[in-house]
């Protein structure tokens, strides 16, 4: 049967012929009804065939609701929010668009201070690790004289533990052997020789990757015996989105902006007899150095940290991606394992630990090579399996980022042709990012509505916006938060991209943003002048 109907689709009359047998071949399908239009398209001299689709039934293609649609998706992935690459990020991409286009804007670029990628903001790579890894991708490299013969000898020994001595193979699910015998031998060195067995480390595609897995193995229970993690407020969101994805219940600790993003022992004491009523504490996040706070954290409260750990049975997860990047005179990373083995047996034979560490950040900042490490300490040998089946599923890490890694723990020694110009480089970075560190504070603290804490360390600066009541409710116009509201003017009149603190998590009331100090000199400067004018014209704006 053919009904003559209006058509959703036109084709060009050199179609008619394809479509006529379209029609052919549905026409002998059992229980089909067309409906097909035969026009001419006025706005043309040429003729048209139209034809709207037929709506198929129990044997045909018919209208249907997509099995996979926002509805019958998983709902825990719809609740995952993270900030750092949220709409405000998504706002900087279309605008850079819009300039390339010639879309005029009151500046001429985008300057991104959202997220702490370090090659991207202009810091040069580490030469020797460059090194290394072009010979270990190019053996045919290692017969070219330009190339030292330390670089030359790193790269050999990365390959021979490769299967088919090439950087394209797997390796074991945990990481090439002789990479994690480095990373074991590292450890020891920095914590003065506290012994590390390689049986407990484990290679991963950056620190995020082992962090979601262990956050896997400890998430259990329903209802009020669901696993319950603790994480700091303000916090990274790979952890809160990482819990939203697992269904756990997040259990936020809030550290103190008055003391410098200090954590208060009796702040944790309350966040988990609150917890406790609803959900099961199992684990105890911290970020040292912070992010996006940047605070570091003293030996006294890693120790009372400890101890709390211990008394409220809580496994310890330890985020110490920063430990190089310490800047403010005073401060000393101290690793939360080395801590925990030198308060004694009473702690070290108990207390459960997980620590995590990246090519991410640092000196470093090889963002895109995605190397990392976990190690863990007193895990049930049972659990283990477990976790050594669960990273499987995943085969293994990124090759060339374990040869990162391998460089990062395993770097030239001064004994080595390439020594001088390594402790050249990764000096000259972190005095950089020390100068940036104090710069940002010292500028930030000049403009009224604004208090930033000192950055003591890893990559960040978390200040404190004081917003006018009518820009407040301007937001709440716009279903916005209002530092929301701040950041996304700022982006749109000014080109600055940063996160909203909101996206971190701040006690109610207060409003923030995070920006990195990660750009080059002069564009940091430029983006902090930028911001000492918008904030002086926001507030008159809105006062």
């Amino acid at each position: 049967m053919i009904h003559i109907t209006d058509a959703k689709f036109f084709f060009y009359s050199s179609h008619i012929g394809r479509t006529a047998f379209y029609i052919h071949e549905l026409c002998h399908r059992p229980s089909v009804v067309l409906h097909y239009h035969i026009c001419w398209n006025f706005t043309s001299s040429r003729p048209t065939f139209g034809l709207q689709k037929p709506n198929m039934t129990e044997n045909g293609l018919g209208h249907r609701e997509r099995v996979l649609n926002v509805d019958t998706m998983n709902p825990n992935v719809k609740r995952i929010e993270y900030a750092v690459r949220g709409p405000i990020v998504q706002r900087a991409v279309q605008i850079e668009k819009e300039l390339k286009e010639g879309v005029k804007k009151p500046f001429t670029e985008v300057i991104k201070a959202n997220i702490g990628d370090a090659h991207a903001m202009g810091q040069k790579p580490i030469t020797f690790f460059r090194q290394v890894i072009a010979l270990c991708a190019y053996p045919d490299l290692l017969e070219d004289d330009k190339f030292p013969e330390d670089a030359k000898n790193r790269a050999r020994r990365i390959l021979q533990a490769c299967g088919g001595g090439s950087l394209g193979a797997y390796s074991a699910s945990s990481g090439i052997e002789v990479i994690r015998q480095d990373v074991a031998k590292y450890i020891e060195k920095r914590d003065s020789g506290i012994p590390s067995n390689p049986d407990d480390i484990y290679l991963s595609t950056g620190a995020s990757d082992a962090i979601v897995t262990m956050l896997k193995l400890l998430t259990s229970g329903e209802g009020k015996t669901r696993t319950g993690v603790m994480i700091s407020i303000p916090q990274y969101p790979l952890y809160s989105a990482a819990l939203a994805e697992l269904a756990a219940v997040q259990i936020s600790y809030y550290l103190d902006e008055d003391k410098c993003w200090s954590l208060d022992v009796n702040e944790l004491r309350r966040a988990v007899k609150a917890a406790r009523e609803h959900c099961n504490p199992r684990a105890l996040c911290i970020i040292n150095p912070g992010n996006p706070t940047g605070q570091v954290q003293n030996r006294q409260c890693i120790e009372d940290v400890i101890r709390f750990a211990a008394e409220e049975h809580l496994f310890l997860m330890a985020d110490e991606v920063y430990q190089d990047n310490v800047y403010m005179e005073g401060c000393q990373f101290h690793s939360f394992k080395k801590v925990l083995f030198e308060m004694g047996s009473e702690y070290s034979s108990v207390v459960e630990l997980a620590s995590f560490h990246s090519t991410s950040k640092c000196y470093m900042g090889e963002c895109g090579f995605r190397g990392g490490y976990m190690e863990v300490i007193n895990m049930d040998p049972d659990v283990k399996l477990q976790l050594t089946k669960l990273v499987s599923v995943q085969l293994c890490p990124s090759i060339p980022g374990q040869a990162l890694l391998d460089l990062v723990v395993n770097p030239p020694q001064p004994d080595e042709p390439s020594y001088a110009t390594f402790i050249k480089e990764r000096t000259a970075n972190l005095h950089i990012l020390s100068e940036k560190a104090k710069m940002t504070e010292q500028v930030l603290n000049t403009v009224p509505g604004i208090h930033c804490n000192p950055v003591q360390g890893a990559m960040y600066t978390f200040p404190r916006l004081t917003l006018p009541e009518k820009a407040i409710n301007a937001a709440k116009e716009q279903e916005q938060a209002p530092d929301m509201f701040y950041c996304m003017k700022l982006l749109e009149e000014m080109g600055i991209c940063l996160v909203p603190g909101s996206g971190f998590g701040q006690r109610d009331g207060t409003y923030h943003f995070r920006m990195t100090i990660l750009p080059a000199t002069e564009k940091l400067k430029i983006v902090l002048e930028k911001i000492r004018e918008f904030h002086k014209r926001f507030t008159e704006e809105f006062s």
